[in-house]
């Protein structure tokens, strides 16, 4: 047996990966460069070049305007892949459109349109920021009271902390699941239940999740979830982002951008809106071609992998940077930032330093990409389908190197 802190362990892992042909299926231009930031931006697939050309060529170039004959349904049929692939959701509640920031708004305001005598929006304070951002102005606009709970920065959200902040005046209840800085995860169905039982609607930031753990959004009863596509289902810079309404609330719930293809019998070209009666009112505007087939190519690759196979490789991959972390960082003054148990923890760790902001730009400078949060974060964050054991060891390797120093 090779010593547990010698690369040589990350080899031998690594020989024994049952994703590890998934690597060659993306492109890596550069095999010098270690990407640690796949939590941020996912690699390209190569599939995704290949479906592209055939989009911009065969699609846009010989069909023209013709193609909008099979792209208007995109939006759907892309989301009900996503749905069933990634986030447990049965057809048809799942469509792919827009930012996460403008879905999630839509999100909110149909949750607060829905229960018009509450007041008050909950959240956290460790919560991503344009979250925070735009509850704070639905608050300013509608005189509403936003009460953010005190999460732990390392350990995330308890259900506890959540429970004694529901009350009677609480209309819509967001958190993300996997927080973005630590990577805790919070309790999804016990959060939800909580709040259903305080008549509540719950709508849940998945950005740092799907992708890399097994969500289930139906057999959790969640409302509301809304995500990004360009973390770990590598859709591309910009992708386009995806919304979740379940289908009981499809009837009850009016977002707010009336927008044409939101309109039931859309070329009809009708005087007054009149929504479409399923997830389909949910969309706004044009559907963006490209980003939509970069999105279902991703999709593609990781239902084929296997999303339980993508948990138990990112529980793996991190498991092991906590354990070399210990061994040769912690020495040096490093920290966790994150769950210690994997069971609770996403698929990036934070090691926190007081020199982060410094450390990570040096380890950018020799070719090692992680990101820095403030304000002492190195997040560093392995992708199940594309990370390697020993890019786990470079990287610890070259960070510990630079304290050394």
């Amino acid at each position: 047996m090779p010593d547990p802190l010698a690369r040589a362990a990350a080899e031998a892992l690594d020989a024994r990966d049952p994703l590890a042909s998934f690597r060659d299926r993306f492109v890596v231009d550069d095999a010098s460069v270690i990407y640690m930031d796949g939590n941020s931006l996912g690699r390209l697939p190569r599939s995704t070049e290949a479906r592209l050309h055939e989009v911009i060529r065969g699609e846009w170039g010989g069909e023209l305007i013709r193609g909008w004959d099979h792209w208007l349904s995109l939006p759907t049929e892309v989301g009900d892949r996503l749905g069933a692939a990634l986030l447990g959701a049965a057809a048809g509640q799942v469509v792919v459109s827009d930012s996460t920031t403008v879905n999630l708004y839509k999100c909110a305001i149909a949750a607060l349109d829905a229960r018009p005598d509450r007041r008050v929006i909950l959240t956290d304070s460790e919560n991503f920021p344009t979250d925070r951002y735009v509850f704070e102005g639905l608050a300013r606009q509608r005189g509403l009271e936003l009460r953010m709970v005190k999460s732990d920065p390392d350990d995330g959200l308890t259900v506890e902390v959540v429970a004694e902040a529901l009350d009677d005046d609480v209309a819509l209840v967001s958190f993300s699941h996997v927080a973005y800085a630590s990577g805790a995860i919070a309790d999804m169905a016990a959060i939800t239940e909580l709040a259903h039982r305080a008549e509540a609607l719950v709508l849940w930031d998945l950005s740092h999740t799907v992708g890399s753990y097994p969500v289930e959004l139906d057999a959790s009863d969640a409302d509301l979830a809304v995500g990004c596509t360009y973390k770990y289902v590598n859709g591309g810079p910009g992708a386009p982002a995806f919304l979740y309404v379940r289908d009981r609330l499809q009837g009850e719930l009016r977002q707010p951008i009336w927008g044409w293809f939101g309109q039931r019998d859309q070329f009809e070209m009708g005087p007054a809106y009149d929504p479409e009666p399923g997830i389909a009112q949910f969309l706004v505007g044009t559907p963006p071609v490209l980003g939509l087939a970069a999105v279902d190519a991703g999709v593609a690759l990781l239902a084929e992998a296997g999303i339980d196979r993508l948990r138990a490789k990112g529980i793996a991959l991190t498991t092991y940077l906590v354990d070399l972390h210990d061994a040769v960082l912690a020495p040096l003054g490093c920290s966790i930032g994150s769950p210690r148990d994997a069971s609770v923890r996403g698929s990036h760790v934070s090691v926190r330093h007081p020199d982060a902001r410094a450390l990570c730009a040096a380890m950018i400078e020799r070719g090692v990409i992680p990101d820095f949060r403030t304000p002492d974060r190195i997040r560093f964050g392995p992708a199940p389908i594309t990370t390697r054991f020993v890019d786990v060891w470079d990287a610890l390797d070259c960070l510990r190197d630079l304290l050394a120093q």
